[in-house]
């Protein structure tokens, strides 16, 4: 890493919810948090779901985010690349964010090498074993036949029914984890590793035994596991609850967490 600079990762903002008063304080301190690590920022991976919903229409921009857009445009004018990893409530993201705000657009897990190190990244929906009805849900949002006729419904009535089960979703996300962390298991590390991610980055261990970091978004829970004496794993967490992120600065990943004046 050059000069002391840092790679940086943020996942899950979910920008739009749970109403657009609430997401404006949320997108300010995300704003300050662009602000205060662009100095020292060599690259930033954006893990997905920025958005709580997002879609590509072929003339009109969803309603909003106008200072939160401009401050990522900002960062990716200044030189910073800016990644990122499409998500489960922003999978019709198509061309937008590249055009228009300089993103570098990532629609599969990839694996990339940072200072000389394997990173294994992406969003997390829809891996591991399990969770047969997201996936088949999966496969008929990215139907391009499906995506055709969505583009048809006027934006003022597409929006609020998409926004309407995004927000379903995102809730019984949240409810999942609420009740989980009431029980302890989020104490409980073998628990943790035979969650779907941790199981998925096991599998994929055992076929590319060179990995040394596997990042996700996805799981709102900030996790840190070892999976081997070589490999990490992280989720991120999330800019709703936990406001956490992580750093690379050529060596090792560390979880770190904004604390926010709210």
């Amino acid at each position: 890493m050059q000069n002391g600079k840092k790679i940086f990762f943020n996942s899950d903002q979910h920008f739009g919810a749970p109403t657009a008063k609430e997401s404006k304080v949320r997108e300010r301190i995300f704003i300050e948090w662009l602000e205060h690590i662009a100095p020292e920022a060599e690259e930033i991976y954006l893990m997905g779901d920025l958005f709580d919903f997002w879609f590509d229409y072929k003339a009109v921009v969803p309603k909003g985010y106008t200072l939160l857009l401009g401050a990522l445009a900002r960062i990716t004018l200044s030189g910073i690349p800016v990644h990122y990893y499409r998500g489960n409530h922003d999978m019709w993201t198509f061309y937008y964010f590249e055009e228009e705000l300089g993103f570098i657009m990532h629609r599969q897990p990839e694996i990339v090498l940072l200072d000389g190190k394997k990173f294994y990244m992406a969003h997390g929906d829809g891996l591991g074993p399990g969770d047969r009805g997201y996936k088949f849900i999966k496969k008929v949002f990215e139907n391009k036949i499906n995506q055709w006729l969505f583009r048809q419904l006027h934006p003022d009535w597409g929006i609020p029914l998409a926004r309407f089960w995004s927000g379903r979703s995102r809730y019984a996300n949240l409810e999942r984890e609420s009740r989980e962390r009431e029980d302890g298991k989020y104490d409980d590390q073998q628990w943790l590793l035979n969650e779907p991610l941790p199981q998925y980055a096991l599998h994929i261990l055992q076929q590319i035994p060179d990995i040394r970091y596997f990042i996700f978004g996805h799981w709102h829970l900030p996790v840190a596991l070892q999976l081997t004496d070589n490999c990490s794993y992280f989720n991120i967490g999330d800019w709703i609850t936990h406001f956490s992120y992580l750093t690379f600065d050529g060596s090792v990943v560390e979880a770190k967490r904004w604390k926010p004046d709210i």
